[in-house]
């Protein structure tokens, strides 16, 4: 059946998250659309199906032990010349950011990391130089904060979409991530 390409990361809320994946697209990132606005724990991975149960009961356990934070995007960065990125920084949340990713990466799919782990928000990822300077320029002044409340599994698609697999709410061990569904019982009468 071949393997499976998944990511962990914490969603960028509305209207943030659109707005900054309009602004990607708008500076010429043609994966932009394919990516929901977020930040990393868990990089592109990939995986055998058989070993999606088993991270998907780590991921609920890291979740459980889990606390809303606050995160507050502020301002813009590169990683260039070393990686072709503008971002949005992590201004607060950054540390609880990083203990996160190390308790995702201890699981089952535990994996090193191509470079030291910096939480950020892309905005520009492998496109000319000068719409990179623009992103970076444009962006400048962003500002965004909320509240972490859990994280999400995702996996990308033979067509390069990333898709969310399913949510892990902080703190809820044990609770179903979608209500229990109820089935109808119908009882058959008793003979008088």
């Amino acid at each position: 059946m071949g393997t499976t390409t998944i990511g962990v990361s914490i969603a960028v809320p509305e209207p943030y998250g659109r707005l900054l994946q309009e602004r990607r697209a708008g500076f010429g990132d043609p994966v932009a659309y394919a990516i929901p606005t977020h930040v990393t724990l868990l990089p592109p991975t990939e995986v055998d199906p058989s070993d999606l149960p088993a991270l998907r009961r780590h991921l609920a356990e890291v979740a459980a032990e889990g606390r809303p934070f606050v995160m507050r995007l502020q301002g813009t960065d590169t990683f260039r010349p070393l990686s072709p990125v503008v971002y949005v920084r992590l201004a607060e949340g950054g540390g609880a950011c990083a203990q996160l990713q190390e308790q995702v990466r201890s699981g089952p799919v535990a994996r090193e990391l191509q470079f030291p782990y910096h939480p950020h928000v892309t905005v520009a990822h492998g496109i000319a130089e000068a719409a990179m300077d623009r992103a970076q320029r444009e962006l400048a002044d962003f500002s965004a904060a909320w509240t972490a409340c859990g994280f999400a599994l995702y996996e990308q698609g033979g067509d390069g979409v990333w898709r969310k697999m399913r949510e892990y709410p902080f703190g809820t061990e044990g609770r179903p991530s979608v209500p229990h569904q109820h089935t109808a019982t119908t009882r058959t009468p008793t003979p008088l």
